[in-house]
């Protein structure tokens, strides 16, 4: 496993999942998002970016298996968006989503300890 690699990756992830977020919730948050759609959507190439080489390093780092690398972008958006919810909606992590938060948590530390 090379932990450099799987650290960018996870890195990457990450800033694609908190832009990500604000791609699709924003129109909730700040009428600019509302009233500049077609730009906010042309930011989604930029965000493909982020993605594409989360998955190449995440893939390089658990030794050029695709699964872990899924799992582990799944994990992050997920623990992202229970996060962003939270602040910005005042939704609240209710206890079904801390279960569904340790099951995240449980399949990237699957993916990545399991040998």
């Amino acid at each position: 496993m090379k932990l450099n690699d799987l650290f960018i990756g996870v890195v990457l992830f990450f800033i694609a999942h908190l832009l990500t977020f604000y791609q699709l919730n924003g129109q909730f948050i700040n009428k600019w998002f509302r009233n500049n759609e077609y730009l906010v959507m042309g930011f989604g190439a930029f965000l493909s970016i982020f993605y594409i080489y989360g998955t190449k390093y995440t893939v390089s780092g658990t030794n050029g298996l695709l699964w872990p690398a899924r799992f582990i972008g799944f994990g992050i958006g997920m623990v992202i968006y229970a996060v962003m919810v939270s602040h910005h909606f005042d939704e609240g992590i209710t206890n079904k989503t801390i279960v569904s938060l340790i099951l995240c948590v449980g399949l990237i530390c699957i993916q990545v300890l399991w040998k």
